[in-house]
């Protein structure tokens, strides 16, 4: 079944599942008018003032036409000269008034413009962060970005040109229409005809350059995608001398967008000057055929009329070029369009839970109850829909997995059946092979994914009942490739707990053993960090990661090799922070370091999915099994 959008309605596609471009549209339209409910209608009543007014003058010219042509005749100028002043003191207004109205939309279009960008990216970011861990995962992060940026962009010149230039033409040609039938029927059917050869050449021509713009985005995505893979990962390129190996691939991407771009600019290109020689066309052909019926009088036709009909040409051809000129960007605008909502239309992580955590303190009874200020002490509420009560459990830290399956894919199970229980305060480690599982077991902990079949159980409550940001915020983490975010350390260390006062983050900086290198530096915990903290060390780095984790407090903490890509010295260091770190919480560590994990409560030793071997440091040597192999060297962590 399709998901659906945060509107609850599922997005329109062709068969072949892309979307239709009237649907992009219709929902682009929509969105707009959300985001400017009294704005934009009052801009198209200023853009149907102007394009009305624009068309109005060929009506008047014929009028001053016929009188000239009767008091030439009659040889009579004072007679007329007062209506033909009036006609021209009517049209003076008329161009005034459309001045007006033009001034007054392209302002207004200005403010629309550039505010519904920003509104869109403000939404599509509100969306992003909603979504879950495997978008992330399987998606590539410079596409996402290419979002925000080249799709996002596309649609500038469509809303700020091309939809008032479309809503002006068709406007424009609707009432030149209606004054042409009035005055000429034989001829406007004669422009219909060239109109619908104008209209069939832009149907083929923008189908053509429309395939080729959409996919000119995929390519620019993937350009992106590519050249921020390349930034982060160049000091691996450098190592291994891949440079020309690189350089190739971009090419190969970048002559695949120069190609889509050429073929969608090309046939975009020539649209213009084959509709601008129809119109020359059709406007020979209307004078010739408009000749021939003034000259004979057919219907009454008279020479004025000749003129007022080429004039109305004119008005009827030049706006049906215009909108097939901006069909192409519509086109462009429309494939930008189509990639936003399709990440706009990614289903948000679900979150069926509802059990909270909340701040709580004992009674004069000693039973557990909620309160209404910071207290120090966690507690579940668990509210039981079965009976309508309301009962809290203190938080203390108690995991238990029971008979756990999971696979990214439904089809291909990683873990099977695991069975294991951390209690609080414990320690228990995770050991194995790269893609044994251990990193999948925390991630479901976190309920990054959730498990196929089994239980996770918190404190004795299944974790599917507890609401995710609840989950997570009693979790600590620091992992192997720490993320620092621009901005002070001060800053990335209060990550971990948004209120956080300044006390609290020199406490878990001193925790972390921190805290010494932070006042070596210039400006302290105000030093600024940018690019992930490229100013320090791996091992410093770490020890702000373990200090963000210190200061939100967690009952529980995960330690995802977190000393694995640094040196025995600064490992010395870290592990005294995290030592400090785990005291009184219940833990989960990997380690490809073995010798970090001897003192752990329990050892979990993984392969393919599974926990072969379970016991304390002592005991496993005892077996003299896989964890005795790797622990004496036999065995390496492959």
């Amino acid at each position: 079944m399709m998901a659906k959008n945060k509107t609850g309605t599922a997005p329109t596609t062709t068969a072949r599942g892309q979307r239709a471009p009237k649907g992009i549209l219709r929902r682009l339209l929509r969105t707009l008018f959300e985001f400017y409910p009294v704005l934009l209608p009052v801009t198209l009543v200023c853009i149907l003032i102007n394009a009305i007014v624009s068309s109005v003058p060929s009506v008047f010219m014929q009028n001053i036409i016929a009188l000239v042509d009767s008091s030439y005749k009659s040889g009579d100028w004072s007679s007329v000269s007062g209506q033909i002043l009036t006609f021209v003191g009517i049209l003076l207004t008329m161009y005034i008034i459309s001045l007006i109205a033009g001034f007054c939309y392209t302002q207004l279009m200005a403010i629309i413009t550039q505010g519904s960008l920003k509104k869109l990216r403000e939404k599509m970011f509100d969306h992003m962060e909603d979504l879950p861990i495997r978008y992330f995962d399987t998606n590539g992060h410079g596409d996402i970005m290419s979002y925000y940026t080249n799709d996002v962009d596309t649609l500038r010149q469509m809303i700020s040109q091309s939809l008032p230039q479309l809503v002006s033409s068709a406007i424009t040609v609707v009432s030149v229409f209606v004054s042409m039938i009035a005055l000429n029927i034989p001829l406007t059917l004669i422009m219909l005809v060239m109109v619908a050869l104008m209209i069939r050449v832009t149907r083929a021509v923008t189908a053509k350059s429309g395939s080729y713009f959409i996919e000119q985005q995929r390519n620019l995505g993937a350009v992106n995608g590519y050249i921020e893979e390349m930034m982060e990962g160049q000091k691996v390129v450098k190592v291994f001398c891949h440079e020309e190996a690189s350089i190739e691939r971009f090419n190969q991407l970048n002559d695949a967008l120069y190609q889509s771009a050429d073929n969608a600019n090309r046939y975009a290109n020539i649209l213009g000057p084959i509709n601008n020689n129809l119109g020359h066309i059709s406007y020979v052909v209307t004078a010739i055929a408009g000749s021939v019926l003034a000259i004979f009088g057919v219907g009454g036709f008279t020479l004025g009329g000749l003129a007022a009909f080429l004039q109305f040409n004119r008005s009827f051809v030049q706006p049906i070029s215009q909108i097939s000129q901006q069909l192409n960007s519509v086109v462009m605008a429309l494939a930008g369009a189509d990639r936003v909502f399709r990440m706009m239309d990614a289903p948000s992580e679900e979150d069926e839970g509802y059990v909270e955590l909340v701040n709580a303190e004992r009674d004069a009874n000693g039973d557990i109850r909620e309160a209404g200020h910071r207290t120090g002490m966690w507690a579940w509420k668990h509210f039981h829909k079965a009976d309508g009560t309301t009962t809290y459990v203190e938080q203390r830290g108690d995991i238990v997995l029971d008979g756990v399956d999971f696979g990214y894919n439904p089809d291909k199970i990683v873990l099977h059946d695991i069975q294991l229980y951390a209690r609080p305060g414990q320690k228990i480690a995770f050991v194995g092979a790269t893609g044994a599982g251990k990193t999948t077991i925390t991630n479901l902990i976190n309920r990054f994914y959730d498990v196929q079949d089994g239980k996770i159980r918190y404190d004795g409550i299944n974790i599917n009942k507890i609401k995710k940001a609840d989950l997570r915020r009693s979790l600590g983490i620091v992992l192997q490739d720490t993320h620092l975010f621009t901005g002070t350390i001060m800053e990335n260390i209060r990550y971990g707990k948004l209120d956080a006062t300044d006390e609290e983050v020199f406490a878990a900086a001193r925790l972390a053993h921190a805290d010494q290198f932070i006042n070596m530096l210039p400006q302290g915990y105000n030093t600024m960090l940018t690019s992930d903290g490229e100013e320090l060390s791996q091992g410093q780095r770490q020890l702000l990661a373990i200090a963000r984790a210190a200061v939100a407090n967690p009952p529980v903490l995960i330690l995802d090799e977190a000393t694995s890509s640094i040196d025995t010295r600064t490992e010395a260091i870290v592990q005294k922070g995290m030592d400090n770190l785990m005291k009184g919480r219940t833990v989960f560590v990997i380690a490809h370091r073995l010798s970090t994990i001897r003192n752990s409560d329990a050892i979990m030793v993984l392969e393919h999915g599974r926990i072969i071997e379970r016991g304390t440091h002592e005991e496993l040597l005892e077996k003299h099994g896989t964890y005795y192999q790797l622990y004496t060297g036999k065995l390496e962590l492959d």
